[in-house]
């Protein structure tokens, strides 16, 4: 083994330029040479080519720390969207022609393997904004939660027949929630635009056949033959051909089926507030510092974050650049997509101060679970920033640098598909989460939050 140690690391590099992910993951757990010199696939951005109607979508992950793309298992296009990712699952939200409901797959496209959850049965003005689920999904042993609409949370677990929406949580006029992430076992922090904080307590995970539901056979691997006949007989599949097929697929999700009837069948789950009315009283003020209550008001996209622990709040201004009036007659001007970090602190008041330093580490935001990564050493990933994706492209891979307050593209590698446009999805952590030795780089996801004793982010001082 050691004269394969010994393999001349330029060399190395161009062999492992030419293997596919599985591949690669193997290569770098051959030896602590090889895994030294071969940079960590995660994390990587998400990036769909072409959204032709039945038809393959190209997948692909861009790799940050190794500067290239690995091809994924792809996927066929139904009317679907991608609603969240975690680990190397990603789900998607299929949603029948004329039906009020989503189907939601739960897909690996590493594995080419995928989920596929009981039918989302909602009212005609809701909409699937995202969706969480927990570890390791198989048929008889998941959980997921997902927003529903404005004020809704939704749930499901192995063997219910449909998902089960909680009634409508109470939220201040005009605000709503906007982001989930699922940490430990069956807990989901659910926030609002206005950075209020609910917690989902599910219940525990345990095996469960699951219930027969009009349309398991439906895949997104595979199209279905008589979908493939109509796409092979069709001179251009589209308009009233397309109609046809997506009132075939409807029919694997019939609306009023016996096993959409009844209880849903989910064990009991419970929300309540992050912050009791005890200790919050009504003043805003209580629960963020000065100058954030206003702060607050003008930052269109919050995520939430964990990291060592501990819960953040990841705010962006996304309107222009705006100058904010402060108590006290000061002024704070506040640009376009700059982002504030806030750390939840339980024990004291205000219970959300803002911290400058990240201790290290850095936040991958969006549609995906958020993750936090220890970035000290890791090639091709900046320390104590907060990496996101819009920009003027809408959406690019970006990077929010704590120090310099601003962001930049964080230059994935090219993709060329050709006749298909790609774009950005989320952030997409590959399954390799073993510690490099070398540079003591270590990744972990909002549900795997590492318990090292590294120094978390700490509270900004004046």
């Amino acid at each position: 083994m050691a004269l394969w140690a010994d393999l001349p690391p330029e060399l190395l590099g161009r062999i492992a330029d030419g293997l596919g992910l599985k591949c690669y993951t193997s290569a770098r757990g051959a030896c602590a040479a090889w895994r030294r010199v071969l940079p960590p696939p995660a994390p990587a951005l998400l990036v769909l080519a072409g959204n032709e109607w039945g038809h393959s979508c190209p997948a692909f992950a861009a790799s940050l720390p190794a500067h290239r793309t690995f091809a994924l298992a792809p996927f066929a296009s139904y009317n679907s969207r991608c609603v969240g990712s975690g680990g190397d699952w990603i789900a998607i939200s299929v949603v029948p022609y004329l039906e009020r409901r989503a189907v939601i797959v739960l897909l690996n496209p590493v594995t080419a393997a995928e989920v596929i959850l009981p039918p989302l049965i909602y009212d005609t003005v809701w909409v699937v904004s995202k969706v969480v689920f927990a570890p390791g999904p198989a048929k008889d042993d998941f959980a997921a939660a997902a927003i529903c609409g404005s004020d809704r949370i939704a749930y499901v677990t192995p063997g219910a027949r449909r998902w089960a929406v909680l009634d409508p949580v109470s939220v201040a006029a005009g605000d709503h929630f906007t982001d989930l992430v699922y940490h430990g076992e069956g807990k989901v922090y659910c926030l609002t635009r206005c950075g209020d904080v609910r917690v989902l307590l599910l219940p525990e995970r345990r095996r469960r056949q699951p219930a027969t539901v009009n349309g398991s056979e439906f895949s997104l691997l595979q199209t279905p033959e008589n979908i493939r006949r109509w796409m092979s007989a069709a001179r251009t599949p589209t308009e009233g051909m397309t109609i046809d097929v997506l009132r075939n697929v409807s029919d694997l999700f019939v609306r009023l089926s016996p096993e959409c009837r009844g209880e849903d069948l989910n064990e009991g789950a419970t929300i309540e507030p992050l912050l009791s009315t005890e200790n919050t009283g009504s003043s805003p003020g209580i629960a963020f510092a000065l100058p954030y209550d206003i702060v607050s008001r003008l930052t269109g996209a919050k995520n939430l974050v964990i990291c060592e622990s501990n819960l953040y709040q990841v705010w962006r201004n996304t309107s222009c650049t705006v100058t904010l009036q402060l108590p006290g007659g000061g002024r704070r001007r506040t640009p376009q997509n700059e982002i504030f970090v806030l750390r939840y602190y339980p024990q004291r008041q205000p219970f959300w101060d803002v911290v400058k330093c990240l201790g290290g580490y850095s936040f991958f935001i969006g549609r995906n679970n958020a993750m936090s990564m220890y970035a000290e050493g890791l090639p091709g990933i900046r320390p104590n920033c907060v990496y996101w994706i819009g920009g003027n492209g809408k959406d690019q891979g970006m990077v929010f640098d704590m120090e310099t307050g601003s962001s930049t593209s964080c230059g994935i590698p090219a993709i060329t598909v050709p006749g298909h446009p790609h774009r950005t999805v989320c952030w997409y952590l590959l399954k390799d989460k073993v510690t490099i030795t070398a540079a003591t780089a270590t990744a972990t996801s909002s549900s795997n939050s590492s318990n090292g004793a590294r120094n978390a982010p700490t509270a900004a001082t004046e």
